[in-house]
């Protein structure tokens, strides 16, 4: 039996024995309950600063909600389940959110390698799947018609472009080295770079890659020191960026280095002084000026975790995306006037509000593959690490 057809038949198993008569067509929130969000998250591991963030962004936007009046008359609630960034447990978590606890939708979490391998359950359950941090391209351009993947977070695809106009910025001889991960993250983002790069006119000098907790990248750093780059793009976690770090110190060697938001978490903390001037994308930072939307996120995230210093609270993006992502599915609930997945999945098409992070209208375009992303990539933001803190380039000792 096929791969998606023994899926198929287990989902199907799994809904009997949960007393559902239909199919997989199940809508959302079938008995009288409070609806509810799922996430799927790393809450644990060495990612748990994120899985943190994305579930404070939530809850923050739920108890908002909540206290104008919920949605169609009923409050939200969160469901929190742990993936610790692997992917079998992801899909374990995808199909208890649908099947057992029968959420309206799917928060995603941090890892790439666990949104990927959520796209099959996704589909084969039919309940919609709001992206908050992952950003391989292909978790949402996937070629499904009708997609059930969204997306309010960034894009590989556009990160690159981000960051490789970011890289000629500050490189004196447009010598592009490209360290990443040897993960589905990772090896997405490689052809994604090289177009980007391609677009400008300019290739890849070095392409370096390693496996998670690889404690040295000396042969990787001084090939692509030899290959005379003077600007390095690290698509990676901070524990392997720590170590390319520390590498490229031993071999006396420092490049210009940008880096996707893997690398944004507590890179600080683990790299000291070496990190001073590492530019990182991001969604949001608290510590650039702040709408009122913001101030009340920020005094509710401080409320919730006592912290006063903004520069203090890791994982900006995470608490802001997730926290956009809930307003978007509750103003499509409100839209389909239900808590069915098929009639939310086509009403978040229809959504169009002012987001904290960005405009969202309309926050997705049903006709264009690329626009099941809703934050466009003029709504990125650069920071920088400068002393343990990941601060806005804007301002800072780095802004040349």
């Amino acid at each position: 039996m096929p791969p998606q057809s023994i899926l198929r038949s287990q989902l199907l198993a799994a809904a009997v024995a949960l007393g559902l008569s239909t199919g997989l067509s199940i809508p959302a929130a079938l008995a009288d309950q409070e609806p509810c969000i799922g996430n799927s998250a790393a809450v644990t591991g060495p990612a748990a600063f994120s899985g943190q963030a994305i579930k404070m962004g939530a809850e923050i936007a739920i108890e908002e909600i909540n206290a104008a009046g919920g949605v169609l008359g009923k409050k939200l609630r969160l469901v929190q389940y742990d993936d610790a960034g692997a992917p079998p447990r992801g899909v374990d978590n995808t199909r208890r959110i649908a099947l057992a606890d029968k959420c309206i939708a799917v928060l995603g979490g941090f890892h790439s390698t666990v949104a990927l391998a959520q796209v099959d359950p996704v589909h084969e359950i039919g309940i919609p799947y709001m992206g908050v941090w992952a950003a391989n391209t292909k978790a949402i351009e996937n070629g499904r018609d009708p997609n059930f993947m969204f997306r309010v977070s960034a894009k590989d695809k556009w990160v690159a472009r981000f960051l490789v106009d970011e890289a000629l910025k500050v490189s004196k001889t447009g010598k592009v080295a490209f360290f990443y991960e040897n993960t589905g993250w990772g090896n997405g983002a490689l052809p994604d770079v090289k177009a980007a790069l391609a677009a400008r006119g300019k290739e890849l000098v070095a392409a370096e890659t390693f496996n998670w907790n690889d404690q040295d990248m000396s042969p990787q750093v001084i090939r692509a020191r030899d290959a005379g780059a003077d600007v390095a793009i690290i698509w990676s976690l901070d524990r392997e960026a720590n170590q390319i770090l520390r590498s490229m110190d031993k071999a006396s060697w420092k490049p210009a280095i940008v880096g996707a938001w893997g690398i944004s978490g507590n890179l600080g903390e683990l790299a000291g002084p070496l990190a001073n001037g590492v530019r990182v994308m991001q969604t949001y930072s608290f510590l650039t000026p702040q709408s009122e939307a913001g101030k009340k996120l920020l005094a509710a995230v401080e409320a919730k975790t006592g912290i006063k210093d903004p520069k203090d609270i890791k994982a900006p993006s995470g608490i802001a995306n997730s926290y956009d992502a809930v307003y978007v599915l509750a103003d499509a609930i409100k839209i389909a006037g239900s808590f069915d997945w098929k009639k939310v999945q086509q009403a978040l098409y229809q959504v169009s509000r002012d987001g904290l992070v960005a405009p969202y209208k309309p926050a997705f375009d049903k006709a264009d593959p690329e626009r099941q992303d809703a934050i466009l990539p003029q709504y990125y933001l650069l920071t920088v690490w400068h002393d343990g803190k990941l601060i806005p380039l804007k301002g800072s000792p780095y802004d040349k």
